[in-house]
């Protein structure tokens, strides 16, 4: 089987590593069409790479990000498309950022744009059931051609490594980028909480909300949280595996709902135990207290509790680190969830 991975994608983005190496790993011979970047001539770009490679080849794959590209896919073949959706354009835009209001000529934009390009597609890849229902119920769309495939990463990198620690004072990590969806001010309200502890927070990243964020914290007059500036992906699992406990995230926006995001198998791979919000999608792969600790969203003196609990009871913070990192081998390295996408694959051939 030949599959043409076609699209204006990021080939090292976490996402598209994963799916690339994972079905390769499986035997499935991968042609890439790629135009990447972000000027609005690379579809046509894409259309004469297309028109002059004559390739062959079994299915068409739209990865992430692909709801434009969809338009051009449909358009060039008949053979069966698989769309990695991954994240909805209205859901990110408007929902979740609010960076358009629901009413806008903008939102009616993406809102369409996500509908006609999974209309489009023979098979719609997300990552979890959460995620599934809201695009059926949001887009109307059919049930049937939606397949779950969770997000995983890239293990060549994020991994578990002994780092020499140079203070014995508990460090909690979290890294991203200030997107609500991620709640880091119920972050910062719990490092409030928790000020008079031997507890130091490493906030990695920039982005839409850090502005009023270091502003919640100046005001609070907190002197247990780093705000550290955005490091190279190759660096994260260096602070990962210098912590004590990872963060996941606490927003209250319809996208907290219905993902787990990349940080938390991040996380998992580098075998540290984590925290983050209880939410539908989280439920669908953990266990609560067993490989994850959960608390409620949008609620800083429940996480404060859970961080004080695993800074106290060494034995359950092992526990939760080794039960992740099994699931993460288990089910999410590239190989697994490579299987799993060549036996949807194979299934609409």
């Amino acid at each position: 089987m030949r599959i043409l991975y076609f699209g204006a994608y990021d080939s090292s983005y976490s996402r598209n590593l994963v799916i690339l190496k994972g079905l390769r790993e499986n035997g499935i011979e991968i042609i890439e069409c790629n135009e990447s970047g972000s000027n609005i001539f690379k579809l046509l770009k894409l259309l004469f790479r297309h028109l002059s490679g004559n390739y062959k080849y079994d299915i068409m794959f739209v990865p992430f990000p692909g709801q434009e590209v969809m338009l051009l896919a449909r358009l060039l073949t008949r053979k069966p498309i698989v769309f990695d959706a991954f994240t909805s354009h209205y859901e990110g835009y408007v929902l979740d950022r609010g960076k358009y209001k629901p009413e806008s000529i903008n939102a009616y934009w993406y809102y369409w744009l996500d509908a006609i390009s999974c209309r489009l597609a023979d098979m719609i890849l997300l990552d979890t059931d959460a995620h599934i229902d809201f695009f059926v119920d949001t887009f109307k769309l059919p049930r049937s051609k939606f397949r779950k495939l969770y997000v995983g990463t890239d293990s060549g990198v994020m991994k578990p490594f002994n780092i020499e620690r140079k203070t014995n004072i508990f460090t909690v990590h979290f890294h991203g980028t200030y997107i609500p969806l991620q709640g880091v001010e119920y972050i910062i309200k719990a490092a409030d909480i928790l000020r008079d502890e031997p507890i130091i927070f490493n906030l990695i990243g920039r982005g839409q909300t850090f502005s009023n964020n270091k502003h919640l914290a100046d005001s609070l007059d907190l002197s247990n949280i780093n705000f550290i500036e955005k490091v190279l992906y190759s660096e994260l699992p260096r602070y990962m595996n210098a912590s004590d406990i990872c963060l996941g995230i606490f927003g209250h926006t319809s996208k907290t709902s219905v993902v787990i995001p990349n940080k938390v198998f991040e996380a998992l791979a580098c075998a540290r135990p984590i925290i983050t919000a209880r939410t539908k999608a989280i439920t669908e792969l953990f266990q609560d207290q067993e490989n994850i600790l959960l608390c409620q969203p949008v609620n800083p003196k429940d996480l404060a509790e859970k961080i004080l609990l695993l800074k106290n009871n060494k034995r359950l913070r092992d526990e939760i680190a080794i039960g992740g990192f099994e699931i993460f081998k288990n089910k999410l390295t590239e190989h697994h969830l490579g299987a799993t996408l060549t036996s949807y694959i194979k299934g609409i051939i």
